[in-house]
Parts: C-alpha cells; sequence; structure tokens
C-alpha cells in the first residue's frame, strides 16, 4: 500500500477552482485534490483537471459573458470571480478568413487562428491566466516558468499586472527580443547555458525547494487548460460548429491535446454537432520528435536535441508528446515537420497573401500545411483552421535576410523615375 491509497480527495480541505472537482491522473485515473501537484501518486503519470460542469452553460451564457476567454470560465478551473478580476484579460483573438491564403495553395477554404493578438503578443496568455488565478488560489506570491520565450514575456508582464514578484528561466541563445520583451516587466530573468530541456530540468529542482508557483511544473494541470480556450474560439467563432481539421504547431504537445479536449467538451455540453474534426500536428525537422515516432509507429517519443530556427518549437523531450500521439491517431490526422528553409517561406507566404506576420512556429504550421495537401493528409475541399501562436516581431532574425529594402535611392523624384520602383504607373 502507497502512501497515496491512504489519502482520500474529499479529506484535504483546499479553496474551490470554479467547475474544476479533482485532479485526475491520466494513466491511472487516480484522484487528487486541486493542489500543486502535477504528478500521480500511484503512478507518477501527469495529471489534468476534471469538471462537472453538465446543464450549467449555454450558448447565450457564453456569448453574454466578457469579450475574452473568460467566457468560458465554466470548462476552465477557476471561479466566476476571474473574469472581473483586473488583469492582462487574453483570448478572442480573431479567426481570419484566409481566401488569398487559399488561392495561393488551391483549397477551398483555409482560416488563421491568430493568437498574435494576445496582451504580449502569444497564445501563452491563456495559459498564464488560468495558472496566475491557481497560483492565487494557493497562495503563492512568486511566479515562475521555464520558457522557450513567449511563456516568458507572458509570465512576467501577468506578474507585474497582478503585483507579484516573476522569476523566468530560459535559454542563455534565446532571441534578443523575446529577452527584452520579458526583462521589461522587472522581473527576473534567469539565463540558462543550456537547452530547454536543461532549463525544465533546473526549474523542477528549484520548484521541490522554494515556495513558488511554477506555472509550468507544480501548476501545469492548470496551465496546461488554458489552451482550451483556443479551440472553444475557434468552435463559437466558427457558428458554433466544429472545422474538419486544425493543424497545430508542436512544443510539449500540450497545445494539441487541448484543443481537441476543448472540441471533445463542446459535444459534451450539447453547444456543438459532434463532427470528425482531424487533428494536425506541426514541428520542425531540426526538433521533430513527436513526429519522428509518429513515422515510426511508435508510442514512446525519443528526446532530441534541437537545432532549429523554430526555437518556441525547440523541446527536445515534450511531455505531452505521447498524447498528441494518441490525439492524432484517434482523429485521423498526422504528424509532420519541415525544414528550416520552408518555415521562412512559410512566414513570407502568410504576410504576402494575408497581412499577417507570423513567428517562426506560425511559418511551420502554414509549411507543414502545405506539405500535408502535397502528401494527401488534406485535400482542397477540408475546411482547415491553422493556428498561428505567435507574432512575427518578436523572431524578425528569421526572415531579415529576405526582408530588405527594394532599392536606393538618392533623394530626387529622377532618382526614384530612374529606378525599378518608378518605373511603372
Amino acid at each position: 500500500m502507497t502512501l497515496a491509497t491512504l489519502v482520500d480527495v474529499h479529506e484535504v480541505e483546499l479553496p474551490a477552482a470554479g467547475a474544476a472537482q479533482h485532479l485526475q491522473c491520466r494513466e491511472c485515473g487516480f484522484r487528487l485534490p486541486l493542489g500543486a501537484d502535477y504528478a500521480c501518486q500511484e503512478c507518477f503519470g501527469p495529471l489534468e483537471v476534471a469538471y462537472d460542469v453538465a446543464g450549467s452553460v449555454s450558448r447565450a451564457s457564453i456569448e453574454s459573458g466578457p469579450p475574452s476567454m473568460w467566457r468560458y470560465a465554466e470548462f476552465l478551473p477557476v471561479d466566476a470571480q476571474a473574469s472581473h478580476r483586473p488583469g492582462l484579460q487574453p483570448g478572442l483573438t480573431r479567426l481570419v478568413r484566409a481566401d488569398n491564403l487559399a488561392e495561393a495553395l488551391g483549397v477551398r477554404r483555409v482560416w488563421v487562428k491568430d493568437d498574435s493578438g494576445n496582451p504580449t503578443h502569444s497564445f501563452k496568455d491563456r495559459v498564464v491566466a488560468v495558472a496566475l488565478e491557481n497560483a492565487r488560489r494557493l497562495g503563492y506570491r512568486t511566479i515562475a516558468c521555464a520558457s522557450t520565450g513567449n511563456l516568458a514575456n507572458a509570465v512576467a508582464a501577468a506578474a507585474a499586472r497582478a503585483g507579484l514578484r516573476s522569476v523566468v528561466f530560459i535559454p542563455a541563445d534565446l532571441e534578443p527580443g523575446k529577452v527584452v520583451a520579458t526583462a521589461v516587466y522587472g522581473g527576473t530573468v534567469v539565463a540558462v547555458r543550456g537547452t530547454y530541456d536543461d532549463v525544465n530540468r533546473i526549474c523542477s529542482q528549484v520548484a521541490a525547494d522554494r515556495h513558488w508557483g511554477f506555472v509550468n511544473v507544480n501548476l501545469r494541470p492548470y496551465y496546461a487548460e488554458g489552451s482550451k480556450t483556443v479551440g472553444f474560439e475557434v468552435a463559437e467563432q466558427l457558428g458554433w460548429r466544429l472545422p474538419d481539421a486544425v493543424v497545430a504547431p508542436v512544443a510539449s504537445g500540450s497545445l494539441l491535446t487541448k484543443v481537441d479536449k476543448a472540441f471533445r467538451e463542446f459535444v459534451a455540453a450539447g453547444l456543438v454537432a459532434e463532427h470528425p474534426a482531424r487533428i494536425f500536428g506541426a514541428q520542425a525537422t531540426g526538433c521533430s520528435p513527436v513526429a519522428q515516432a509518429f513515422r515510426a509507429g511508435a508510442q514512446v517519443v525519443r528526446p532530441v536535441k534541437p537545432d532549429t530556427i523554430a526555437k518556441s518549437l525547440a523541446i527536445g523531450n515534450p511531455a505531452d508528446g505521447p498524447y498528441a500521439l494518441d490525439v492524432v491517431r484517434r482523429s485521423g490526422g498526422v504528424i509532420a515537420d519541415v525544414t528550416d528553409a520552408e518555415i521562412v517561406a512559410g512566414i513570407e507566404l502568410l504576410a504576402r497573401t494575408e497581412g499577417i506576420f507570423a513567428e517562426t512556429a506560425g511559418g511551420v504550421v502554414v509549411a507543414t500545411y502545405g506539405r500535408l495537401l502535397a502528401d494527401g493528409h488534406l485535400g482542397s475541399e477540408d475546411e482547415v483552421v491553422l493556428l498561428n501562436t505567435g507574432d512575427g516581431l518578436k523572431t524578425l532574425a528569421a526572415v531579415e535576410a529576405n526582408c530588405t529594402p527594394s532599392v536606393t535611392i538618392e533623394p530626387t523624384l529622377d532618382a526614384f523615375l530612374a529606378s525599378e520602383a518608378g518605373g511603372g504607373r
């Protein structure tokens, strides 16, 4: 008998977290109270949040909610107060009907869910908002994380707004723009000479030593739930229906799994009709452990050493990799990868056709979509949603060599007219 079997979930009193009932192991189903736990005491499997939202939500109640991710509070581990609390208010980003991109690729209809419109310009504002609410609930005054950049931005900004201390750990070779966009909020930034996986290992050790709320370590079950709001918004913005397919970038694999979970929760709640939405994953070839496992038909994801311009996806040992494989295989999707050159081409194609400047992860998604079309995994009639998770201003180095002045002239009209730029009418 283990210690865990002596603990009953009802014997531990913790503050309520909205409709959330308990934490539950994704492997063996063991239940724990809504505390700062992320690993099962029985089998060491990862934990996730379980809810009871039956009959408590409708399309009308959601539509009358706040113009942010908090309109879906009934599906999140937060109480109703979260929607009224001062904060960064992420979510409800635009869903763009990308007709120019569709024409360029020869397809009927494609959409871009553009999360660069969040407060710190990435989808990470969503996950941090949920983690922060649970950090408050559990009494943490310092909020921390391991990050490849976007999460560091989001944690530092949200902590500043909430009046909390932030400590973020990043790889020392992170893009300079992401370092500046974190340090500007006044928190502590710890640069680690190593990969993201080295950073994450240190954070796990620090989390065991300090009473800090690490959003993607001891608060991970709550943090991950914030990604569901991407899926909720896609369904609502499509007119309360599901698309034929979604293409999501894969770093840890959590976003992909939570979008699928969001669709299933909306179906279970009667908010959308059941529809076989296929889930596709996109990785960079230089860090593609999940895509490699998918191609090999494996259940286990073997770690790799990242080497790609897509640093926000450069997680060589993805925590949710096996679950991403499960979702993709169950839904009939594929996990594919693309080279750095294809990533740059994907960024430029989306910018040129739709005026959306995506970061490298968005380039991975667009390029992978093109690959999936070419390989016959998706057809021209499939209605597909592409997830752009961040702003291209964060990863300028990826495209700067190709983005220079068309011409350089002397400051005269004659010089302009004589140039290539002035040759037409």
